[in-house]
């Protein structure tokens, strides 16, 4: 039986102890929380990478990945296309699980807990680690059934008016739809609308927001209000976002992963992982030439 956290917003928000996160991700069984969680290793890691490969089929579309990803700060993966950027990012929440053929290996620990066990539960997972795409998709529903979606699918009925509100207030939306709450989330801006999809991830209180390039289809104005808004989330969220604009990666993330794509033997190109680091180091001192290459735009 999973565990539902409390709908009351007050203990949500107390729940995100970094310690005591309360997690359970297990399917068919009955789990005790996790109330130790990090205590063995550095608490201020929320997943921890080692040796991962994905295939798709046959094909190996990223090899070897070790990493670290530290809480309540943005991370930001860079790097030219086809280097598995994406693949990476949708291992965090078993998103590949849902592309047929596509297979996971190696070890993807979130707070210590194995995301690939044969317990864990990947619905429960992808409710704790939100995701937004690229393009803006909400819902053909109002702009308050689209925010209180999450919170129904998981079963709650009471109070749906007090996450509506929280959840686009955290997304910096509130002010511009309150008045309008039952018009079509269509009718919204392209920038409101990708501002909608984040408040959509949040009324489930997720312990992580995944971004896949989340302003790649957005104008510079709303390029803008998003990467605020990250930068203002990031105080209770960890976040992970792709992003092909170097610029965007330079001013909001705290850490930066440089992938690049290697022609193996066999003609595949195989996304790597080239320097992870601090975004400063990264982008005035970093210690791998390719990574130079990429920022200064002599390749990719």
């Amino acid at each position: 039986m999973v565990n539902r956290e409390t709908t009351d917003l007050g203990e949500a928000d107390a729940t995100r102890s970094l310690r005591t996160p309360a997690i359970v991700l297990t399917r068919g069984v009955e789990t005790e929380a996790l109330s130790n969680v990090g205590e063995a290793d550095d608490p201020q890691t929320v997943f921890s990478v080692r040796g991962l490969d994905v295939h798709y089929g046959p094909t190996i579309a990223v090899a070897g990945i070790d990493l670290d990803i530290p809480a309540r700060q943005i991370t930001a993966l860079i790097g030219p296309s086809g280097c598995g950027k994406s693949t990476f990012l949708r291992c965090f929440n078993r998103t590949n699980d849902l592309i047929p053929g596509a297979k996971v290996s190696g070890s993807v620990l979130y707070h210590g807990l194995d995301l690939y066990g044969p317990q864990i539960d990947p619905v429960e997972v992808r409710r704790r680690i939100g995701m937004v795409f690229q393009k803006p998709n909400p819902f053909p529903k109002s702009i308050y059934d689209n925010v209180a979606f999450g919170p129904r699918v998981n079963g709650q009925r009471k109070g749906l008016d007090e996450v509506v509100e929280h959840a686009l207030t955290r997304a910096a939306l509130w002010d511009e739809v309150k008045d309008k709450l039952k018009k079509s989330g269509l009718a919204l801006s392209g920038g409101q609308q990708q501002r909608l999809c984040i408040a959509r991830a949040l009324a489930v209180n997720p312990d992580v927001v995944l971004m896949d390039e989340p302003c790649s289809a957005l104008d510079p104005i709303a390029t803008s209000r998003i990467e605020d808004l990250m930068v203002e989330l990031k105080r209770d969220y960890t976040i992970v976002i792709v992003t092909h604009n170097m610029q965007q990666a330079a001013r909001v993330s705290d850490r930066t992963a440089f992938f690049t794509a290697e022609v193996r033997d066999s003609g595949d190109r195989v996304g790597v992982l080239v320097e992870y680091d601090h975004t400063e180091t990264i982008f005035t001192a970093p210690s791998d030439p390719r990574t130079e290459g990429y920022i200064t735009g002599r390749f990719g």
